[in-house]
């Protein structure tokens, strides 16, 4: 089974991350693209690229013989898959071994005997471990999910049996919540696996998930490498994973992992893959499901045992025995990985596209940190994928340690150009909460429900304030390389606004090269130390301090003391186009229509469904925001829309109340 030519058939970080280590170990490696990621970084990267299709995935990461005709193109021998995409498609694996092409993951039918979850849980039960209550049945009508449903109570997960990552997955509350909850998981597990069938599973409440890493050769070997904890969710997607989790025990990790061994055995299993368990508040486990393939997660189990589980998957895939037996495994330190996603953690985890406009990880590059990305400044993020573009990674010698290595990474690597979580993840490993070790799988979504401070729009410190009115300032009146202007007036005023609130500034510059910046009757004395780059350096009432400054269009995007904002200076003459309009609904993000709920003429009530949009593979619905008449429909389903693109126009029903 050797090789010497490897093809990535996936893209993004894992991608870059895969390329590094086959090239690391002497491999030639070929990248795939689709339109959409003709410059991205995996396609620099590797040392061959192949184009296979246009954006979406359906038509080119999900082809499997426009992939394999890349490998037969390049005379790639072997394929990694990544995680996501074909990587648990069992007639892939098959057809990458019809081809004469060594699958670097499990065999079609290890991948056949866990793809499908119910299949699956129905073995698990066989052998004895323990699964929640569920429906995995074969009858998939409405009415045969409705019946199983109330049998087993609420609240319960309505589940894709195909593919993982949360996709094609509905919490149901009640009843009526769940015809719903069955066409939305089925339509979303159709777009995203090509397969709908659904399975039932009753939720374990306040319920963590902690999963166990496994490795098997195809010399009956097999070990496990210790639990990651994932509990951090929102929308059943993770958010942070650490290792190891801070609620299990040495006993409970040895039961655990033995239990996830012998699921592996059972299957023939061969190369890496991961058991995911629901764990109660009593610490009781209950088996969820086998992922197939390498996770998102897998760096931190790199962090505390030491090993590269890359180069694992190359060394089993190339016949191999396990390079460690159980016994030499050992955890050292704690490590903790944020997924850094382009979402609006304050605007329901919105997910968003557009340019970057700064990214530079080397920043944090430290002991003990690691960043995985696939982007870099002037990417295009687009509709067409998973919103997580990179992945920091922090190891410490206890979890405190982590926690605060991981803070200061986040600061240190600001993502500017779009809207994303970076902030969120940072107050969230510093909330009480997390600190405790006493999240719960649906706590994130909760708070959101509870309006918890955590998910409010953060406030502009007043120093960012200043720091923004300088380099607006600078903009205007200032080349960087020679300092003000001489000509330049005595005093600079304009509105300054970022988020709703809008300040008048006046900036005075002096005749020492430094500036004084007056807001709200209050004045701060700043002065200009450097500024290239992106990066300024400039004093604040004496002290010196550091800021990341770039202009996109009319926008500054400013990132300083861990805190991002957007500054826009306000013009005299604002667009009436841009300012709020009920009677026009408009796409909340660039993405493709699945649903249109209305008709010219409808009526339609405050807050009523109208359109439904999927980017990034989630569904965000657009709503009436005030009641009224459709008056024009512009979108059909399967239309591609850009962001703020009309789709509805109302016309508004005025009438007051007697």
């Amino acid at each position: 089974m050797s090789f010497s030519k490897i093809l990535i058939a996936n893209r993004g970080e894992i991608a870059c991350r895969v390329i590094r280590t086959a090239r690391k170990l002497g491999y030639q490696t070929v990248a795939v693209y689709s339109d959409a990621d003709r410059d991205a970084p995996h396609v620099a990267l590797a040392d061959e690229a192949v184009h296979i299709g246009p954006s979406p995935a359906a038509e080119s990461y999900l082809k499997i013989d426009a992939i394999l005709d890349a490998a037969h193109k390049t005379g790639a021998d072997a394929l990694h898959p990544g995680y996501g995409f074909l990587s648990e498609n069992a007639a892939f694996a098959q057809a990458c071994a019809d081809a004469g092409v060594v699958f670097i993951g499990p065999p079609a039918s290890a991948i056949t005997a866990m793809g499908d979850k119910a299949l699956a849980k129905q073995r698990m039960l066989e052998a004895g471990v323990p699964c929640a209550p569920g429906y995995l049945g074969a009858d998939q009508s409405d009415a045969a999910l409705s019946t199983e449903a109330k049998k087993l109570g609420y609240p319960l997960l309505v589940k894709a049996v195909a593919g993982g990552g949360g996709r094609g997955m509905r919490l149901v509350r009640n009843d009526a919540e769940l015809q719903q909850g069955i066409e939305g998981a089925r339509r979303e597990a159709t777009s995203a696996f090509g397969d709908g069938t659904l399975m039932l599973e009753r939720l374990i409440d306040n319920g963590r998930h902690i999963e166990i890493q496994v490795f098997a050769d195809a010399h009956g070997n097999a070990v496990y490498l210790g639990e990651r904890d994932c509990t951090a969710q929102r929308r059943r997607q993770k958010v942070i994973e650490e290792a190891p989790s801070p609620v299990v025990s040495p006993a409970m990790r040895k039961s655990m992992g033995e239990d996830a061994v012998a699921a592996a055995l059972a299957v023939g299993y061969r190369g890496a893959g991961t058991v995911e368990f629901i764990v109660d508040d009593q610490l009781n486990h209950y088996f969820l499901e086998m992922n197939t393939r390498l996770q998102v997660e897998h760096p931190v189990t790199e962090c505390i045992t030491g090993y590269d589980l890359v180069e694992w998957q190359l060394q089993v895939a190339a016949g191999d025995v396990l390079p460690a037996k159980q016994e030499d495994i050992t955890l050292t330190g704690h490590a903790i990985e944020a997924r850094l996603y382009v979402e609006d953690p304050y605007s329901c985890f919105a997910p968003q596209t557009g340019t970057v406009a700064w990214w530079r990880p080397q920043r944090a590059l430290h002991g003990g940190v690691r960043v995985d990305d696939g982007i870099r400044c002037g990417s295009v993020v687009s509709p067409f994928y998973d919103p997580m573009v990179a992945k920091i990674i922090v190891h410490g010698r206890d979890r405190d340690d982590a926690i605060r290595r991981l803070r200061a990474a986040l600061a240190n690597t600001p993502l500017l150009g779009l809207k994303n979580n970076g902030r969120f993840l940072s107050d969230l490993v510093d909330h009480p909460a997390f600190r405790k070790a006493e999240m719960t799988t649906t706590l994130i979504d909760q708070w959101l429900e509870q309006g918890e401070p955590l998910l409010q729009p953060p406030v502009a410190i007043e120093a960012a304030w200043t720091v923004a009115a300088v380099a607006l300032a600078m903009q205007h009146g200032r080349n960087p390389a020679d300092g003000w202007r001489a000509n330049s007036v005595a005093a600079y005023g304009f509105q300054l606004q970022t988020d709703d609130t809008v300040r008048a500034v006046r900036v005075l510059p002096d005749r020492h090269g430094g500036v004084s910046v007056t807001m709200e009757g209050h004045t701060t004395a700043a002065r200009v130390l450097q500024f290239a780059d992106g990066v300024l350096r400039l004093e604040i009432e004496r002290v010196a301090q550091t800021a990341i400054a770039v202009f996109a269009g009319a926008d500054l995007h400013l990132a300083y003391a861990g805190h991002s904002h957007v500054f826009t200076e306000v013009s005299a003459f604002p667009n009436a186009d841009a300012l709020k309009d009920a009677s026009r609904a408009r796409s909340p993000v660039a993405g493709k229509v699945t649903q249109v709920l209305v008709a010219p003429g409808d009526l339609v009530q405050d807050g009523q469904q109208l359109v439904c949009v999927e980017a990034m593979k989630m569904e965000m619905w657009l709503c009436a925001e005030s009641a009224g008449t459709v008056k024009a429909v512009h979108a059909r389903a399967g239309d591609q829309v850009e962001s703020g693109a009309v789709l509805v126009e109302l016309e508004l029903n005025t009438k007051k109340d007697a």
